[in-house]
């Protein structure tokens, strides 16, 4: 996926979750953050980041911030980035080659999942994972508790105990990872959660992103540690 207008600034605060403020060509810009995790090692003061201009002339943000520059490597932040490139991915045969058909937000049980792919061996369940967070070379999810990443991980369980082809995928937002694991520092029950469903036989995988200001594009496989 690509975006326009994109534009380099600097990482100034962030006030709230939404909105953070940036110095852009000399001057103070509250833009809206496209991520609602913490990002807390992402966003420091003065990290290089980059904005997309927004099209709706009646909005109160001007600029979205999209990607960060943390030592060399950049990071996309972008929390809908992930399910556009996995759709895109997907739909380009990258996922399942034989599929004949792909739905989003596909209601299962109590949930919806992210997406559904019709294959000649039944539905493919599929819940997508964006990851920013890295330490030391290796990916974490999630950066955050995150109670509804738990039952999207039960929901595929039970779809997998129904026969169907349940997979939970990580799109991991950055190039050169060596791995991804689950954060159990930070949200135990989503590692513990995702080590029952491997064992349930839902599928765990992962993949990296090739990634610049203004593009991301799915990139190659990443070994998951459980």
């Amino acid at each position: 996926m690509r975006y326009g207008s994109v534009v380099p600034a600097r990482f100034l605060a962030r006030p709230n979750r939404f909105i953070a403020l940036v110095d852009l060509d000399g001057r103070q810009e509250a833009v809206h953050v496209k991520n609602t995790g913490r990002c807390r090692e992402l966003l420091v003061p003065g990290a290089p980041v980059y904005l997309e201009k927004g099209t709706n002339p009646g909005r109160k943000t001007a600029y979205d911030l999209i990607a960060v520059q943390k030592g060399q490597r950049l990071i996309n932040m972008d929390a809908q980035a992930p399910n556009r490139v996995f759709a895109e991915w997907a739909a380009q045969g990258g996922f399942a080659p034989d599929a004949a058909d792909i739905r989003a937000e596909y209601r299962y049980g109590s949930s919806r999942l992210d997406f559904c792919l019709e294959t000649p061996c039944g539905p493919h369940l599929v819940e997508v994972k964006g990851v920013t967070l890295e330490e030391g070379g290796a990916a974490r999810f999630p950066d955050a508790p995150t109670e509804r990443g738990v039952k999207h991980i039960r929901e595929l369980c039970g779809a997998a105990e129904a026969g169907l082809d349940a997979t939970l995928f990580f799109v991991v937002q950055m190039e050169g990872i060596c791995s991804v694991a689950p954060n159990d520092v930070t949200h135990p029950a989503f590692g513990a959660a995702l080590r029952e469903a491997a064992c349930r036989g839902v599928n765990v995988c992962a993949r990296g992103c090739l990634v610049t200001p203004d593009s991301i594009v799915m990139g190659g496989p990443i070994p998951v540690l459980l």
